[in-house]
C-alpha cells in the first residue's frame, strides 16, 4: 500500500504519556503515527522500577477506567503488590507495585503493535509544521514530511537535556538516549513560555554484593493479592520479589555534607527546580539537618537482572563521593554500583498557556502531556497522556474536546492544578490535593468514569460489558439492602450481641445496619430477616453474600459506610458546580472590574482562565476578588439582554451566552 505519510494523529515521543495519547487516539478511530527516537524503549521505566502509590495509583484506576494500558501493563509486570494505607478509610487507600523493566516495556510494545489504526516509526522529530497558528505536522531528522490535523508532543526529559554529576555535565535526554536539540530550538523560536526543571535518579547497585541477612525485607502483600487493573487478576502476576530497607547514618551524612560543594545543585552549576516531594539525598541532609537518619527501599529492578533501585538516594554527587556514601550504609559495605545516580536539567512550558484539553492556547491543535507540562511521574504522564490523545482524536475527528472536573476524577485535579495554577517545582500528585478525596477512591475509579469513557469511544466493549453487570449488581444488591428490613424478635440474640454489642430495640433495613462503623457486609449473611409488616416470617429477601462477586461487596459496603459524607459532598460539589462552569469570556477587560486590585487584575490577565472556578484557584486571587468578579459579569450578562432590546427573550438569552462563551 506504500508509505503512509498522512495522518489524524502525530504523538512525538514513546514514554508513558507518548504510549497512552498514541493508544487512545487510535482506539477512538483516528488514524495515528508514534514516533519515537527508539522503538527498543517503548515505554522505558527511565527511573523507579515501580508503579501507583498514593494519588498516582488513583491515577493509574482512572487511567484503566478509560482504558487505557497502564494498569494492566503494571498487572502482567508486577513483581511485588502493596496496598498502601490499608488500616485507613478507602478514600486514601492506594495500590504500589514493583514491575520487572523489562515485562513492563514488553508489555506496553505489544499493545501498541497490536493497536488498530496505530502506526510506529523510528527517527528523532526536529520540526513542527505550521499554517499560521495551526499545526500541520513534524520534519523529522532526516528531512521525512508527515502531515497530521493533531500533533502531541511527550518530550520527557529530552528537550534540552543536561545531565550532571558533580560538576561534570553532558547533553542527554535520559542516561544512554541523545537529547532533542534542534525541536527545543525550534520551541524557543514559537514564544512560549518556558523554564528549566530538575529531576535526578540513584545509583544502581549489583544485588550480588548486598548484604541481605543485615536488612529487614519487606514482602509485598499476599491474601488478598491487589491487583491494578479492574479486569485483572492475581493470576497475571509473574513471581513475586521481596523488597528490603535500610538507613543512612550519621557517617552517610557527614560525607554527604563535606562534599557539598561538589553538588552541581549547591554549586550553582544547576538552575533548574527540583522536586520537593522526591528530593536528593544532599538536598535531605541540608533541609533536614536534625534528623540522624533517613530510610531506603532497596526494590529489585526484575527478575532476569540482580540489579537494585536504592530508592531514596538520588543523587548527583561527584561518582568517588557516591561509592563512599553508598557504602557506609548498612548492608552495602561491599555493594557495587553498576550506573551512577544523575540530575537531570530539561526544557518544560508554563502548562498555563495550556487549555484544560491540553491544547496549547497559541497554536491549535497542539497538545503538550507530561513532564514538557512540568510534571513529575510515570503516572501523572501517563494520565495527561491519556487525555491529550483523546482530545487531539476529537479535534482531528471533528468532535468536541473532553476534560473531567476537579469532583469527578484525579485526572481533573491535575489538570486543572496546571492550567489554573502552573508550577514552580515538579507537579506530583497526592490525595490531599483534591478536595472531594471521599468520592474520588481507587475502588469506584470505573463507576466514575467508564461510562464516560464508552460514551466519548475509547473503552472497548469487553470493558464496558464487564462494568455493566458490575454496575448493575452493585445498584441491585444497595436496592435489596434498602428494602430488606431486619425483624429483632427472629434474630439469634448471640449473633446480635456479637455483631452489635447490645440487642435491637426495632426494626431496620440492612443497609441502614451496614452504615454502623463495625458492621460488616458479611455480619449480614447471619441474620434471619423478613419484610416491614411480618414479624416472624421467612427471610424474603435473604441473600448468600458468597453469590456476590468481591468487587461488588466491596463497592455495597463502601456505600453504605460513607453514605452520608458522600451526600454532604454532592451537596458541597453542586454549591461550586455554578463557579466551575460560569464562562469569563475571552475579551474580558480586567482593568473594567471595579475593586480589583493591581495585583489581581495582572494575576487575571496573565493567566486568562477559561471559567470562575479556575480564577478562584489561581494564586493570589481571594474570595473578595471572585465576589467582584461575579459582579462584574453579571453587569456584562445585563447590558448584553439590554443591548439585545426587543428581542425574544429566548434569543437574548442564548446571545448573552454565545458572547460569554466566545
Amino acid at each position: 500500500m506504500g508509505f503512509r505519510n498522512d495522518f489524524d494523529v502525530i504523538v512525538i515521543g514513546g514514554g508513558h504519556a507518548g504510549t497512552e495519547a498514541s493508544l487512545v487516539s487510535a482506539r477512538l478511530g483516528a488514524a495515528t503515527l508514534l514516533i519515537t527516537h527508539s522503538l527498543e524503549t517503548l515505554g522505558q521505566m527511565s527511573c523507579n522500577p515501580s508503579i501507583g502509590g498514593i494519588g498516582k495509583g488513583h491515577l493509574v484506576k482512572e487511567i484503566d477506567a478509560l482504558d487505557g494500558a497502564m494498569a494492566a501493563a503494571a498487572d502482567e509486570s508486577g513483581i511485588q503488590f502493596r496496598i498502601l494505607n490499608g488500616s485507613k478509610g478507602p478514600a486514601v487507600q492506594a495500590t504500589r507495585a514493583q514491575a520487572d523493566r523489562v515485562l513492563y516495556r514488553k508489555a506496553i510494545r505489544t499493545r501498541l503493535e497490536g493497536q488498530p489504526n496505530l502506526w510506529l516509526f523510528q527517527q528523532a522529530v526536529d520540526d513542527l509544521m505550521l499554517e499560521g497558528d495551526q499545526v500541520r505536522g513534524v520534519i523529522t531528522q532526516s528531512g521525512i514530511h508527515f502531515r497530521a490535523s493533531s500533533v502531541v508532543l511527550t518530550t520527557g526529559t529530552f528537550l534540552n537535556g543536561l545531565i550532571h554529576v558533580g560538576l561534570q555535565q553532558h547533553t542527554a535526554g535520559r542516561a544512554g538516549d541523545p537529547p532533542s536539540l534542534t525541536l527545543a530550538r525550534r520551541l524557543i523560536e514559537l514564544g512560549l513560555p518556558r523554564g528549566r526543571l530538575k529531576t535526578g535518579t540513584p545509583p544502581r547497585l549489583d544485588g550480588r554484593t548486598i548484604d541481605f541477612d543485615r536488612l529487614e525485607c519487606q514482602p509485598g502483600d499476599v491474601d488478598p493479592v491487589p491487583v491494578f487493573s479492574f479486569l485483572g487478576c492475581p493470576q497475571q502476576h509473574p513471581p513475586q520479589l521481596p523488597c528490603w530497607i535500610t538507613h543512612t547514618n550519621a557517617r552517610t551524612h557527614e560525607i554527604i555534607r563535606s562534599n557539598l560543594d561538589r553538588s552541581p545543585m549547591y554549586s550553582g552549576v544547576i538552575e533548574g527546580v527540583g522536586p520537593r516531594y522526591c528530593p536528593s539525598i544532599e538536598d535531605k541532609v541540608h533541609r533536614f539537618a536534625g534528623k540522624d537518619s533517613h530510610q531506603i527501599f532497596l526494590e529489585p529492578e526484575g527478575l532476569s537482572t540482580r540489579e537494585i533501585y536504592p530508592n531514596g538516594i538520588s543523587t548527583s554527587l561527584p561518582f568517588e563521593v557516591q561509592l563512599e556514601l553508598v557504602q557506609s550504609i548498612r548492608g552495602l559495605e561491599q555493594a557495587h554500583i553498576v550506573r551512577p545516580g544523575y540530575a537531570i536539567e530539561y526544557d518544560y512550558y508554563d502548562p498555563r498557556s495550556l487549555w484544560s484539553s491540553l491544547e496549547t492556547k497559541p497554536i491549535g491543535r497542539l497538545f503538550f502531556a507530561g513532564q514538557i507540562n512540568g510534571t513529575t511521574g510515570y503516572e501523572e504522564a501517563a494520565a495527561q497522556g491519556l487525555l491529550a490523545g483523546l482530545n487531539a482524536a476529537r479535534s482531528a475527528l471533528g468532535r468536541d474536546s473532553w476534560y473531567p472536573r476537579r469532583d469527578q476524577a484525579y485526572l481533573g485535579v491535575l489538570v486543572d492544578d496546571l492550567v489554573s495554577r502552573g508550577v514552580t517545582e515538579p507537579y506530583r500528585m497526592f490525595t490531599s490535593r483534591a478536595e472531594y478525596r471521599l468520592s474520588l477512591r481507587e475502588d469506584n475509579a470505573d463507576m466514575r468514569l467508564t461510562e464516560i469513557g464508552h460514551d466519548l469511544g475509547c473503552v472497548s466493549e469487553q470493558r464496558w460489558d464487564q462494568f455493566r453487570r458490575k454496575r448493575d449488581s452493585v445498584a441491585r444488591e444497595l436496592e435489596r439492602l434498602k428494602s430488606t428490613w431486619v425483624n429483632p424478635r427472629i434474630l439469634e440474640q448471640q449473633d446480635v450481641e456479637r455483631i452489635f454489642g447490645k440487642a435491637l430495640e426495632r426494626e431496620y433495613t440492612l443497609f441502614t445496619l451496614l452504615n454502623r462503623p463495625s458492621v460488616r457486609y458479611s455480619d449480614l449473611l447471619v441474620l434471619g430477616t423478613s419484610a416491614r409488616g411480618e414479624p416472624g416470617a421467612p427471610a424474603e429477601n435473604a441473600h448468600d453474600e458468597r453469590s456476590v462477586d468481591p468487587a461488588v461487596a466491596r463497592q455495597v459496603e463502601i456505600a453504605a459506610k460513607y453514605d452520608g459524607y458522600i451526600a454532604r459532598q454532592r451537596l458541597e460539589v453542586a454549591r461550586h458546580e455554578s463557579h466551575e462552569t460560569t464562562v469569563i469570556p475571552e475579551s474580558i477587560d480586567y482593568a473594567a472590574v471595579r475593586g480589583l486590585s493591581i495585583e489581581v487584575r495582572q494575576k487575571l490577565a496573565a493567566h486568562r482562565p477559561g471559567t470562575v472556578g479556575q480564577a478562584s484557584r489561581v494564586s493570589g486571587v481571594t474570595p473578595a476578588a471572585i465576589s467582584l468578579l461575579l459582579v462584574h459579569l453579571k453587569r456584562l450578562r445585563q447590558q448584553a439582554q439590554t443591548d439585545a432590546g426587543s428581542q425574544d427573550p429566548a434569543d437574548a438569552t442564548h446571545g448573552t451566552r454565545r458572547r460569554l462563551a466566545a
